[in-house]
C-alpha cells in the first residue's frame, strides 16, 4: 500500500480558535499554543455532554447544531 501524502497548508478551524496549535514534543508532553482552561471554556459551550444530559436533550442539542450549519 502506498504511503499518504501530508496535506499542504492549514486546517479550517472554528474562528475562537484561530491560531490554536497543538504538538507533542520529544518528552511525549502534550505542548499547545493556547491555555488550557480557554480550551475547556470553549468546549464546554459548543459540545453536548452526553454523561450529564438524558437522551432526548442530547439528540435536541445536535439537531439545532446542523440546523445551523
Amino acid at each position: 500500500m502506498p504511503k499518504k501524502k501530508p496535506k499542504k497548508g492549514k486546517p479550517e478551524v472554528h474562528e475562537d480558535l484561530e491560531g490554536f496549535d497543538i504538538k507533542i514534543n520529544e518528552f511525549g508532553e502534550i505542548v499547545s499554543s493556547f491555555d488550557v482552561d480557554k480550551l475547556n471554556e470553549f468546549l464546554n459551550e459548543n459540545l453536548a455532554d452526553k454523561k450529564f444530559k438524558e437522551k432526548g436533550e442530547t439528540e435536541k442539542l445536535e439537531d439545532d447544531k446542523t440546523e445551523e450549519e
